[in-house]
């Protein structure tokens, strides 16, 4: 029990604080995005002349969103869940469930990241935006789609370290330690 619960306080405190980050993130990204999407329309229906990098700048931002907001839910437990099997389960039948779910989940998240860091790496992330563009000292330079893939595999990796936890409160629940965890959502709520 000592070791599980050894293992599970660095991904704990590290969760507790990159999530934090990651919602602060979202929030801020989706604002930037409201922002962009109204002046699209303002421009378009008030001035009658559309600019060209609102919407595409409004989807990259949402890619950037979901991957910072998503550990968070999942942590939180936020995702779709079928619960009829594990409600018609004891306890420890629904817990051994749990942990074969998050294993598979797992499976499938590490190997999700693995082909999106081959993807950003690949052809896929040399092709550039259509009209987003960054300044830089020779002038401003098309983006590479690797940032907006990039979302995806930073999103990926964050799920996989938030499985892990879960994987862990899982095995110490499994071992009668439920009543030495702590609830996530209390911790995110009193981290500084």
């Amino acid at each position: 029990m000592a070791v599980l619960l050894g293992l599970l306080a660095p991904f704990q405190m590290f969760n507790d604080i990159v999530l934090r980050i990651g919602r602060s993130i979202a929030i801020f990204a989706i604002g930037l995005m409201v922002c962009a999407i109204l002046l699209q329309v303002f421009c378009r229906y008030v001035l009658g002349n559309a600019l060209p990098w609102p919407e595409e700048l409004a989807i990259f931002l949402m890619l950037w969103m979901t991957a910072a907001i998503a550990p968070s839910a999942y942590r939180r437990g936020g995702f779709v869940a079928l619960e009829i099997l594990s409600a018609a389960l004891p306890s420890r039948g629904a817990a051994v469930l749990a942990l074969v779910l998050l294993l598979i989940s797992g499976v499938v998240l590490y190997i999700g990241a693995q082909m999106g860091l081959t993807e950003m790496s690949g052809l896929a992330g040399k092709f550039k935006s259509a009209s987003l563009k960054y300044p830089t000292l020779d002038g401003w330079v098309k983006m590479p789609n690797s940032w907006q893939i990039a979302s995806l595999v930073t999103g990926l990796w964050l799920l996989f370290i938030v499985n892990i936890e879960l994987i862990l409160r899982n095995l110490i629940t499994l071992a009668g330690g439920e009543d030495r965890l702590r609830s996530n959502l209390d911790a995110e709520l009193t981290v500084e």
